[in-house]
Formats: C-alpha cells, structure tokens, sequence
C-alpha cells in the first residue's frame, strides 16, 4: 500500500515538493513499512533532518533574541522537541501520509509524537536536498513559528512543566492538573493557577496570562517537590 494519494498531495503542495518526489516518498516511509516491503526507511533523513532543523532554529534565535546563551539554548530544545515536532507534523499533514507497517498502524503508531517528530525531521531533509537550506528554512520557520515565538516569550516554560510531569510520573503521582482562575477586569485580568497531584496541592502561581501563571505554578511545585 502506498501513500493515499490526497494526503500526499497536500503535503507536497505545503512543503514545495512534487507528489511523486523519491525523496519525500523515503521520508514518509516508517521503518516498520520498509521491513515489510523490503525498501528504504526514513531514518537517514531523519538524522539529517535533525541537523537541519536544529541549524534553522539556533540561527533564528541568535539573530532575533537578545538571550545569553543558557536561554537560546532553552528556546532552541523546547522549539524543536519530539512534542513541538509532532504538532508541525499533524499540521502539515505527514500523519495522514506516512507510509506504516501493519503492526505500527494497528498500534496506533500514526499518533505517536515519536513517529511524527521523526517523520518531520525526515521531511525537512528531503525539502532541504531538493531546494537547499533557502527552501528546509521557509518550512522549518513557517511551521515552527508559533512554538518559537511562544519559547521565546517565556524561556524554560515548556521545560520545567515537562519535567514536573516526567517526575511526577515516574514517583507515581499521576499526570499534574492545572487549574486557573482569573480576576479583574478584561484589560487587566490576572490569573492565578494551581497544579495538583492526586487531588493535592503541590504549587499556586499567577501571572498575567493563563501560560505565566501555569508556568509558576510548576515551578513552585518543581522546587517543592521533595518537601
């Protein structure tokens, strides 16, 4: 089976590519797809996508953020990570396109953020052999855009919820919930967020914006979480 043909189509018009382009072909094609069909996987592309990428984002941070490095460096990990990826993936529409095995599809594979990041990776590379680092830059900045300038600003949020969630995981605490309310009047509204593991309060926060007070509330949460 190879890929449905209005899917692919989309996507090539998105990326500039031709629908019938080998490379993009390679870079939608899941590793569990080439075992069975006994052809090229996505996974060269992918580690050159990952380079590609990385350089796109690094430069636009340099050139457009006044940060020491610790922050740039913040900004490029949370803009370029496997979640941020998946959520570029979906909305260009490599989801529907890419080529599974039968297992990886009945499991569930054309969901998983790991897949999609890869498969987004891989699709960078083959924009960026076929037209250059010009043609993977306009890709990479338009469907990044939004997450960049969301990292940008507010340096370390995703991170240091990321990490709250990872740990909280891993002690058996379960997923964090978030909880917001807000007060004032609409052009000065101020939220004040709570984030509770197993029904408990583990950190308050507020901010001007529901992200700043979440993001406060994780990280009293974080540097209380061995108390």
């Amino acid at each position: 089976m190879g890929v449905p043909a209005a899917p692919l189509g989309d996507l090539a018009a998105a990326i500039g590519l031709r629908p019938d382009d080998e490379t993009l072909a390679v870079a939608l094609t899941h590793s569990s797809y080439a075992a069975e069909h006994h052809i090229r996987s996505n996974e060269r592309l992918e580690f050159l996508g990952d380079a590609v990428v990385g350089l796109i984002i690094a430069e636009r941070s340099y050139r457009e953020l006044d940060m020491p490095e610790g922050g740039l460096a913040q900004v490029r990990q949370a803009t370029v990570s496997s979640t941020a990826l998946a959520s570029a993936s979906r909305d260009l529409g490599i989801d529907a396109a890419l080529r599974l095995g039968r297992g990886e599809e009945a499991s569930g594979g054309r969901a998983k953020d790991s897949v999609l990041a890869d498969a987004y990776e891989a699709v960078v590379a083959a924009v960026y052999l076929d037209g250059g680092l010009d043609a993977a830059r306009r890709v990479v900045l338009s469907s990044l855009d939004e997450r960049f300038l969301t990292e940008a600003a507010h340096p370390g949020a995703s991170d240091v919820k990321s990490r709250l969630q990872e740990w909280s995981e891993a002690t058996g605490r379960g997923t964090p919930v978030y909880e917001v309310q807000s007060s004032g009047p609409s052009h000065e509204q101020r939220f004040i967020a709570t984030v509770c593991f197993e029904d408990r309060v583990a950190g308050t926060g507020e901010g001007s914006s529901k992200k700043a007070a979440e993001l406060e509330a994780a990280r009293a949460a974080w540097e209380d979480r061995d108390a």
